[in-house]
């Protein structure tokens, strides 16, 4: 936590001691301790920070949480660094603050793959990136485990069925629908919901029958996109 030079440090700086905080919520904390910071989120009337301060005691768990992974990867990235050295191989380390000051030294954008090309001392004087689209992955995951779906007042209303596939197609689906005539006539592509009677939706476009889908891409729990 940063310490407040008017009241003085509270705690230290070790690791045990550090809350993970975005951006954001770290300018508007300040140096402010943080009962103190929460006493501002409490009295302020912006959306943004009744939200916070609700967050606040999810934020503070982070202190007790065990630092038994962070050990073991600083464990093995030491052990992969005398390995690689043992081999005469070139080779090179860098701090976050180096990487940082080159990001900032060439006025680039922080991200994954710009960080990745400002780290260490071999970084060039000068650094010309091309513009390219990214090929983006995101996780979604493989579903959820809830059987039953409730209304607003919390009585069930639906229930999921145990079974996964309908008509060779999983809800997750990418698939590609050709609808010759009717309601839905044209193509539509896009994840599908698929459902015991046969009739899917892709997108936003529903009831559009099972035998106009071809599958373009089996769910695997990953979004893909450039």
């Amino acid at each position: 936590m940063p310490k407040n030079p008017k009241h003085g440090p509270k705690g230290t700086d070790r690791i045990s001691n550090l809350v993970i905080a975005c951006r954001t919520c770290n300018e508007s904390k300040d140096n402010l301790q943080p009962e103190e910071w929460l006493s501002q989120l409490q009295e302020s009337s912006r959306k943004i920070d009744r939200i916070r301060a609700q967050r606040f005691p999810e934020a503070m768990k982070q202190l007790k949480v065990s630092l038994k992974d962070a050990a073991a990867v600083n464990a093995t990235r030491r052990a992969l660094f005398h390995r690689l050295r043992a081999l005469d191989l070139p080779l090179e380390t860098g701090t976050g603050g180096q990487t940082k000051y080159n990001r900032t030294r060439l006025g680039l954008p922080k991200t994954h793959w710009l960080d990745a090309a400002c780290v260490g001392a071999s970084t060039p004087v000068r650094l010309t990136v091309e513009k390219r689209p990214a090929f983006r992955i995101k996780a979604t995951g493989h579903g959820k485990r809830q059987r039953c779906g409730t209304d607003k007042y919390g009585f069930p209303i639906r229930h999921a069925r145990r079974q996964k596939k309908f008509m060779g197609f999983q809800t997750g689906d990418m698939v590609r629908a050709v609808v010759l005539k009717g309601k839905r006539q044209g193509t539509h592509v896009g994840r599908v919901l698929a459902r015991a009677t046969g009739y899917f939706r892709i997108g936003k476009a529903d009831g559009i029958p099972y035998r106009y889908c071809h599958i373009l891409h089996h769910a695997d729990g990953y979004q893909y996109a450039y």
